[in-house]
């Protein structure tokens, strides 16, 4: 590979690459969650740019016949309890419009620290040469990407919910 290609800054041998990579990726992880964790949680309660859902994301069957992710959904790990005080959407039941506006804020939250752990792969860009960066490219998408369908998914059943409530409320 050519020298002005190179584009770590410490040249390190394989094996500490993947180390690295490893507890890199996992530390990150734990931090940003602890970091998203304490997010209050009026900030959470509305869209921004990054959590609204786009035109092709309205409608729900996109993700059902596209992605099929009644399929898989519920086989990613669900970490929202980790932290105390978390917010464990497994547990939610019934339909309390208060719990439901809460998860809501909660996918916000996922969207937050999904999107920011993903980022990580740039700051492998440090050690590992261009092979080991799209390696991590590849691996934090991979990780994050799914996540990430999941918290959009629930958002638009959520809203939608939500809307049916209140209306039902109005009238």
């Amino acid at each position: 590979m050519d020298k002005a290609m190179s584009l770590p800054i410490f040249q390190l041998p394989d094996l500490i690459i993947l180390v690295l990579c490893f507890v890199g990726w996992l530390m990150w992880s734990i931090f940003i969650g602890f970091i998203g964790h304490l997010l209050p949680l009026k900030f959470l309660e509305t869209d921004t740019c990054l959590t609204q859902l786009q035109f092709l994301e309205q409608d729900r069957h996109w993700y059902e016949r596209v992605l099929r992710i009644k399929l898989w959904k519920d086989r990613l790990p669900e970490a929202g309890g980790f932290f105390q005080g978390g917010f464990s959407k497994n547990s939610i039941r019934g339909g309390n419009y208060a719990v439901m506006s809460r998860f809501l804020a909660e996918t916000r939250r996922a969207e937050y620290v999904h999107i920011t752990i993903w980022l990580f792969w740039l700051v492998t860009m440090l050690w590992t040469p261009g092979w080991g960066f799209l390696i991590n490219l590849l691996v934090g998408t991979a990780f994050n990407l799914p996540c990430l369908w999941v918290q959009r998914y629930n958002q638009l059943r959520l809203q939608r919910l939500l809307l049916l409530k209140e209306q039902r409320k109005i009238t």
